[in-house]
């Protein structure tokens, strides 16, 4: 008998429908589901406010850890032949919730000596929140066999605004009745059942080896190059940004609420006037760096870790 632990932590709901639809497979007579939702002590907000929204930011940045609920006992004393590990992204970062749990005593006996998946939901920028998780995962002497992301095929200045209206409404329906329904499209999510029949299949035969290899097969890892560039430069960035608001004292600060007020104000001009700006500017050099391009499409395709 293989025993499976399923960990994830979502607001919304998405993540939880896509990690279902990809452990479905995994669900017969040879195998035990076990089940772990990531549970704050003191739960975020779903519909976030604008000030909940921007106020997390620097500690999700900085990944400071929150309390969270003890792992149950007669999960914890258990040894699992896979970890498949569900995260979204808060700030080019794996949310505040799952980079809690990873800094978890209970996160370093789980880990240690197993295989994991990470399953990604976001918008777009994954990649260095990938990475900084790969360095968690290292630390806690767990070994990552496989990737899968999902994430919202529309453009960036779109789900922009999807996203937007549903973070803080809760309603994942068409923004202002012209732009498409927010978030990872249903289509992706329905057919994620298929990277279960991949990993289901080394599971069984208790080799992971080529596992991501199959899995990149299903097409599930799509990356688009100026992303890699953008998510970089991004994080120098968004790390100054949340030094600065973070020493600013406490969360309810007059002095910090200032200070998220005008990063709020940043991060729009980032968006709507700068990213494009650095999209052209990536275009015309896109020839030059064509053989970096592809060694890093290529890298962060995969588990490895730098």
């Amino acid at each position: 008998m293989k025993e499976i632990l399923v960990i994830h932590y979502s607001q919304s709901g998405q993540l939880t429908e896509i990690v279902n639809n990809i452990v479905s497979p995994l669900k017969t007579n040879e195998t035990n589901l076990t089940f772990l939702e990531i549970e704050l002590e003191n739960p975020y907000p779903f519909p976030w406010t604008k000030r909940e929204f921007f106020g997390v930011f620097p500690e999700t940045f900085l990944q400071k850890p929150q309390k969270i609920k003890a792992v149950p006992e007669a999960i914890l004393n258990k040894k699992y032949d896979l970890i498949i590990f569900g995260y979204s992204i808060w700030y080019l970062t794996p949310s505040l919730p799952t980079t809690s749990f990873l800094n978890s005593e209970d996160a370093k006996k789980l880990f240690k000596n197993s295989p994991v998946i990470t399953v990604i939901g976001c918008r777009n920028m994954w990649i260095m929140a990938q990475e900084k998780l790969k360095k968690r995962l290292k630390e806690l002497q767990a070994n990552l066999v496989g990737n899968i992301v999902l994430a919202d095929r529309h453009l960036n200045h779109v789900s922009v605004i999807t996203i937007g209206k549903w973070m803080l409404t809760g309603k994942k329906d068409r923004a202002y009745g012209i732009f498409p329904k927010p978030g990872v499209s249903q289509k992706d999510i329905d057919e994620a059942i298929k990277f279960g029949h991949v990993i289901k299949k080394h599971l069984l035969e208790n080799n992971y080896q080529n596992l991501q290899q199959n899995l990149l097969k299903e097409d599930a890892v799509k990356i688009k190059p100026f992303l890699i560039t953008a998510d970089k430069r991004a994080n120098v960035i968004f790390s100054k940004w949340a030094s600065l608001i973070y020493s600013k004292g406490e969360k309810n600060s007059s002095k910090r609420v200032s200070w998220e007020k005008i990063f709020n104000y940043y991060l729009l001009f980032a968006i709507w006037v700068i990213a494009p700006i650095v999209f052209i500017l990536f275009l015309f050099t896109y020839v030059i760096f064509l053989p970096k391009i592809i060694k890093d499409k290529k890298y962060y395709s995969s588990v490895e870790f730098k």
